[in-house]
């Protein structure tokens, strides 16, 4: 089955017919020896040009502060009065277009779930190390020293003397997800979801202003009193309050 996969470069069924069993039989034999599957290869020469979610592992990190994941997510401004979601798809008052993105910053224990987050206007390197150092901060007053920080392979965190320095200056280790694979950072992606869709796009805004206020009784939420279903149905403060 290996060698007409090689050879064939075809997916379960058309390897089935070759070898005379069932495309349920070739797939299993397929998995079992981590062949990667079409998409993630090459057409014309087979070689794995891109990365398998199979690649990913499931992990939890086994105290408060031994990984905290970072990422920046991109949300459009509101225009003074509320924008479609309050007046519609069509023409609606003060109707302005190139208003911009809020940059939502964001902080995650692998451990707790306990999160950080902030607005700000831009990602760059200095946005960033600034954010990081404020998330340092926070997570100190919870009694979390945090020791790694994982992020994806954008330029902000990877070529930023700032962002370097912060991490340099708190003794903090960087790591860096596998190119094309953020579910290695899927603990911060996960969070990104959650805080658009029970923050940001919950309920429709007046303004920016509005929406912005917002997040910090959000964010109070999240962390003290919002059931967590990867942490036994319990909010991020449990697991740093003593039992």
């Amino acid at each position: 089955m290996l060698d007409a996969r090689a050879r064939l470069r075809c997916g379960p069924a058309g390897i089935a017919v070759t070898v005379g069993v069932p495309a349920r039989t070739v797939s299993r034999v397929l998995a079992r020896n981590g062949i990667a599957p079409l998409a993630a290869c090459d057409p014309i020469t087979g070689e794995v040009i891109r990365a398998s979610r199979a690649s990913a592992v499931r992990y939890e990190r086994g105290r408060p502060g031994d990984l905290v994941h970072v990422d920046v997510k991109k949300i459009g401004r509101i225009p003074p009065g509320g924008g479609w979601r309050i007046h519609g798809r069509g023409e609606r008052p003060n109707r302005k277009r190139g208003l911009g993105y809020d940059f939502v910053h964001a902080a995650i224990d692998d451990h707790s779930r306990l999160a950080y987050a902030e607005i700000l206007d831009n990602d760059t390197g200095p946005s960033c190390a600034g954010f990081v150092t404020r998330a340092f901060a926070f997570f100190a007053e919870h009694d979390v020293v945090v020791r790694q920080v994982m992020t994806d392979n954008a330029m902000n965190y990877t070529r930023a003397r700032a962002f370097a320095q912060a991490l340099t200056d708190a003794g903090v280790e960087h790591l860096l997800i596998r190119p094309h694979c953020p579910w290695q950072n899927g603990k911060v992606e996960r969070f990104n979801r959650t805080i658009a869709l029970e923050w940001a796009y919950r309920q429709p805004f007046v303004d920016n202003d509005e929406r912005s206020a917002a997040l910090a009784p959000w964010l109070q939420h999240y962390n003290h009193e919002r059931n967590h279903s990867a942490i036994g149905g319990q909010p991020p403060i449990s697991r740093l309050s003593p039992t």
